[in-house]
């Protein structure tokens, strides 16, 4: 089983300029190790049998026969191979030259894709040789290496797992290129077959462009540009192999080698299809292109033969935290962050015209990360930071290690301090309700979630002010929150925001604020509700991590099974790529039945969720994002978990 992946390479040859039957010698090895490694297509780069920089040696009839020559040895060279292979060579036609990708299997050309637009300022001046595919007619067919094979710009090619469509170099640089009419009309992956040549600078744009490109059609996208060999006469073409997926560069090659190279990579359809399917703005374009098409020349779909199914081997690298920025992107994406936490609440303020902050301090880090984002919200408006009215509330659960961090870091931000013991309200609430104290069931738990929420909250009122919520991303995921407790409040800013990046969030403020090295000592805190009386030691017995499953995990699941839609088993899948030495199969089978059980039970916390701010790329905002009936059947989930 793939789970949707289709394995694809952008390749780079050794070429000798105008010596076809060398290049095809080259062409082969690639094509066989490509095979070999189950690769179902193969793409290389414009001109790739004759070279790209033969000039007007493309006008002597001897360059054209020996590209022939070698496309049929290529043919026959395939006969037995499942693969699918993209060359480019000069194909004749009534009288004129066309700059063609020749998409080949089992000895056969499925079809011929001409280059639409030709570069013809600067250094390229592809005109004196070539004709646009826009000048030839519909319908338009070759004889070419003994058989009629079709020759149009507007082909689609359809294998049992996707469909793909082609372009060549300058198309992708048009102000509408080629690949925007074939994503609107089922191309799922677009290969380009490029001579792109190097100057200063150029390499960085390239990236963007294709990049933008693979994004605005949501589709995967393959590069091959020419490389070593060809002509230096006056420019310098330096090798690139590229594959995109939705604006990701997934796998990349090395300029400037000297021998040949392959970059193979996994391009995710199933991913792609639920994006397209996402996003409306793509199925209306998708529509109105329709429309617009019936008056045009048609397109057509070559359907390629069967590939023979094999073990799937996976080489692509899975970021087990998705939703933690990496390396240099770190800095930016932290300040990023909370700079949207900080304008979110900050426009709330102003529109209540409050200047006092109700928060509950309880030396977590979510309630540390609310108390960072509401001081800073405050600092941008110019208010008194003793308007934040942080309130510490131990019980019965509390350490002495979570409530002097409270304490000191309330001190540590100059805030308002207030202190108010649950202990005996709730013991006077178990009275009052008939439980015993000694039974720690969720009645006992719940019951000190909501008396805090009730202090915070009739405190704002004395005060005019708001209740600021703590609750994080994966607690709604996992209804990890008491109903009307911990889950209530009038604005809460870290709804968007995943554990897994709290942690990150805290620690990038201590990294970067050496006042603040309370801080770091409560990202290495367990994570815990302390609802639960601490162990003989006074420390914390009540572990959420033992509770509900490790948060990275949960995080991972909801990245994947949410944001994605991947099935149960993908998602699996996906977790032992990404958490192989780190959590054994039957662990991560056991966690996500539990995420799904939870995900499913708990939805109708999430309904009534209160306001906060959509942050990254997920949001359970019954609001925004994710609108799901609370009595949703979750059996078909559940019964694929078990059957993993």
């Amino acid at each position: 089983m793939n789970y949707g992946f289709v394995k694809v390479a952008s390749a780079v040859p050794q070429v000798r300029v105008a010596d076809p039957r060398y290049n095809v010698q080259q062409i082969e090895s690639l094509v066989i190790q490509a095979e070999g490694r189950g690769v179902e297509v193969i793409c290389f780069p414009e001109l790739s049998l004759t070279g790209y920089t033969c000039g007007d040696l493309f006008a002597q009839k001897l360059l054209l026969d020996e590209a022939e020559l070698a496309l049929i040895h290529l043919m026959n060279f395939s006969r037995s191979l499942d693969i699918i292979s993209i060359v480019g060579l000069p194909v004749p036609f009534r009288g004129s030259l066309l700059n063609c990708a020749a998409v080949i299997q089992k000895g056969r050309i499925l079809g011929l894709v001409p280059k639409t637009f030709l570069p013809n300022y600067k250094e390229f001046y592809e005109k004196r040789w070539f004709t646009s595919a826009a000048q030839i007619p519909a319908e338009a067919q070759v004889w070419l290496c003994g058989q009629q094979v079709q020759l149009n710009s507007r082909m689609l090619f359809r294998t049992p797992s996707f469909t793909f469509g082609v372009e060549l170099c300058e198309d992708l640089w048009a102000p509408i290129p080629p690949s925007c009419q074939l994503a609107m009309e089922g191309a799922q992956v677009i290969f380009n077959l490029s001579a792109d040549n190097d100057v200063v600078g150029k390499k960085a744009y390239l990236l963007q462009l294709l990049a933008q490109q693979s994004a605005r059609c949501i589709a995967g996208y393959v590069y091959s540009a020419c490389g070593f060999g060809e002509s230096t006469q006056d420019v310098v073409f330096s090798g690139k192999a590229y594959v995109f997926e939705n604006g990701t560069l997934i796998a990349q090659g090395k300029s400037h080698l000297i021998e040949a190279q392959m970059v193979e990579a996994e391009i995710d359809i199933e991913r792609l299809d639920t994006q397209r399917r996402t996003n409306t703005t793509f199925s209306a374009c998708a529509a109105s292109h329709a429309v617009e098409e019936k008056s045009s020349r048609p397109y057509e779909t070559v359907d390629t033969a069967l590939i023979t199914q094999r073990d799937f081997t996976f080489s692509r690298v899975i970021n087990p935290w998705p939703f933690v920025p990496v390396g240099n992107e770190l800095d930016e994406r932290c300040e990023e962050i909370l700079a949207i936490q900080t304008e979110g609440l900050a426009k709330r303020l102003v529109h209540t015209h409050s200047n006092t902050a109700v928060i509950g301090i309880s030396g977590g880090l979510d309630s540390t990360l609310a108390l960072l984002v509401t001081v800073r919200a405050f600092d941008l408006l110019g208010l008194e930071r003793r308007g934040i009215v942080g309130v510490t509330m131990p019980g019965f659960g509390t350490t002495d290690r979570t409530y002097h961090n409270a304490l000191e870091l309330m001190q540590c931000l100059g805030i308002t301090q207030r202190e108010i013991n649950i202990a005996k309200a709730v013991t006077q609430h178990f009275m009052d309700i008939g439980h015993d104290i000694n039974v720690h069931d969720v009645t006992y738990e719940n019951s000190q979630a909501r008396e805090r929420t009730q202090i915070l909250m009739d405190i704002a009122n004395q005060l005019n002010g708001l209740v600021i919520g703590t609750g994080d991303l994966s607690e709604l995921a996992l209804g990890w929150c008491t109903y009307n407790g911990d889950h209530m409040s009038m604005y809460g800013v870290n709804a968007g925001i995943p554990k897994t990046l709290v942690r990150h969030l805290v620690k990038w403020v201590a990294d970067h604020d050496a006042s603040l090295a309370i801080l770091n000592d409560i990202v290495d805190t367990p994570i815990s509700p302390e609802l639960i009386p601490a162990d003989e030691q006074g420390n914390i017995k009540q572990k959420t991590e033992d509770l509900v499953g490790p948060y990275e995990l949960h995080d991972f699941f909801l990245y994947h099974a949410i944001r994605w839609g991947c099935t149960p088993s993908k998602v699996y899948f996906l977790a032992q790529q990404a958490f192989a030495s780190t959590y054994t199969i039957d662990v991560i089978k056991h966690w996500l039945t539990t995420f799904y059980r939870r995900f499913f039970s708990q939805q109708f916390k999430r309904s009534c969720m209160p306001d906060g701010p959509k942050v990254g790329s997920l949001s359970l905002s019954p609001r925004g994002d994710w609108r799901m009936p609370s009595d949703a059947c979750r059996d078909a989930w559940l019964a694929e978990c078990e059957a993993l």
